[in-house]
Parts: structure tokens; sequence; C-alpha cells
């Protein structure tokens, strides 16, 4: 009987948690469904840097592809957690990896929204809004990249970051700033809609990840406590 309770309350407290995402994927497919014989074909998919339109295609690529690539994203970050070698760790980041699906799964819907919206005709500069969509994203992710523990698929994983707690928790907390300032840097050159300011940012945080790159190394050199993430308990505050 304690054990027939367990399961009902387990699978009970799984449905509190997942409903939201269940909710938004079907919404996003009845939408599809709604617009099937409204949109005008070909359906704008594609804006250069500039934001104009220089990719179209198929009901299905229009209406589709957005929601089947939220229910692969719904998929893979709901099974990561059971078959991950550092399983053990993603405990101590639950609400931080809840704030990470919660953001692609809005970013999913958003980005889906905005293509209807252009299907449908209606005026929506999509060539802006996207990036500014996933500029956010970058914000939101950054925010609570430092929380995140050490596990083999969520985070910056670089050889030392991964062979190192100390380097793992340093990097991740200056690769949050960094996501954080290159989201901002996106959201910004969207408004501005100029190429060369797109081009900059791109530079810019292209040459900020190399810098990541780099500290997870030198923190790792100077960690005298080297531990593979496999098993790792999360890293002491203050360390």
């Amino acid at each position: 009987m304690d054990e027939v309770t367990r399961s009902h309350s387990g699978i009970a407290a799984f449905v509190r948690r997942e409903w939201p995402h269940w909710l938004l994927i079907v919404a996003l497919f009845v939408a599809s469904a709604w617009a099937w014989n409204r949109v005008t074909l070909p359906i704008p998919t594609h804006w250069n840097i500039r934001g104009e339109v220089d990719g179209h295609g198929g009901r299905f690529e229009g209406l589709l592809l957005v929601p089947l690539i939220a229910v692969g994203l719904y998929a893979l970050l709901l099974v990561l957690p059971r078959i991950d070698p550092a399983r053990a760790n993603y405990a101590s980041f639950t609400g931080a990896y809840t704030v990470i699906r919660a953001t692609f799964a809005l970013l999913t819907a958003g980005l889906h929204a905005v293509l209807l919206a252009t299907a449908l005709g209606y005026p929506v500069d999509a060539g802006r809004w996207i990036p500014a969509g996933v500029g956010l994203m970058f914000v939101v992710l950054g925010s609570v990249l430092g929380k995140v523990r050490p596990n083999y698929f969520v985070g910056v994983r670089t050889p030392w970051t991964l062979a190192s707690a100390k380097s793992w928790e340093q990097t991740h907390r200056a690769g949050g700033r960094v996501f954080v300032l290159a989201g901002l840097g996106m959201v910004l050159a969207a408004l501005l809609m100029q190429p060369w300011f797109f081009a900059a940012v791109g530079l810019l945080s292209g040459g900020a990840l190399v810098w990541l790159l780099y500290y997870s190394y030198a923190v790792w050199r100077t960690d005298p406590d080297r531990v593979p993430v496999t098993g790792t308990l999360p890293p002491r505050e203050g360390r």
C-alpha cells in the first residue's frame, strides 16, 4: 500500500510539474491546425541580418517545424537528468534547470507566434523580434548559469570544468555574466537593425567565449583538489 501511495504521489507531482509544457505544446499544434488553410504560400521562414526575408517554405516548414522542435526539446530536456552520469547533481540545481526548460519552451512558442503572424499576413517585423527573443533567452540563461552544478549536458562543459569542481563553479559564474552581456547586445542589435552592430556583437561574443575556455583552464590549473563531475557533490560556497 505504501508503495502504491508513493507511486501515485510521484505521478501526481510529475503531472503538476509538466502540465504547463504539455499545454503549450498542444497550443502550438492547435494554432498550426487553425492557420493551415488560412496562410498564403510560400511562407517566410528566414530573415537576413538586415531583417529582409531571404527564405520561404511550405506548410511543414512554416507551421509544423517549430512545434516538432518544441516536442523534441521537451523530450530531450526531460530525459537528460535521467541519463547523465552525474545525475545525482541535478537535485542541487532544480530551480535553475526549471528556468532553463521554461525558457526554451517560451522561446519556441514566441518564435511560432511570430512565424504564424507573418504567414497570416500581419505586419510583424520578424527580422527584428526573433533575434531580440534569442537575446532575451541568453539573458535569462545567463542569470541562472552560475547556479548550474557539475553535469555532462548543461552548462559550459570543457575538459577542465568537467575535471574540477572549482573550475566548474567559477567558470559558470563568469559565464553567466558573459551570457547576460551577449544577450543584451543581441537585443540592442535587433532594435537598431544595423548589420555592423550585429557583426560587432558576434565578434565580441566569440572573443568572450574563447576567453571563457581559457579561464576554465586557468582555474583548473590552480585547483589542488581536482574531482571529475561524475558523482560529485555541489562545490562548496565561497570556495
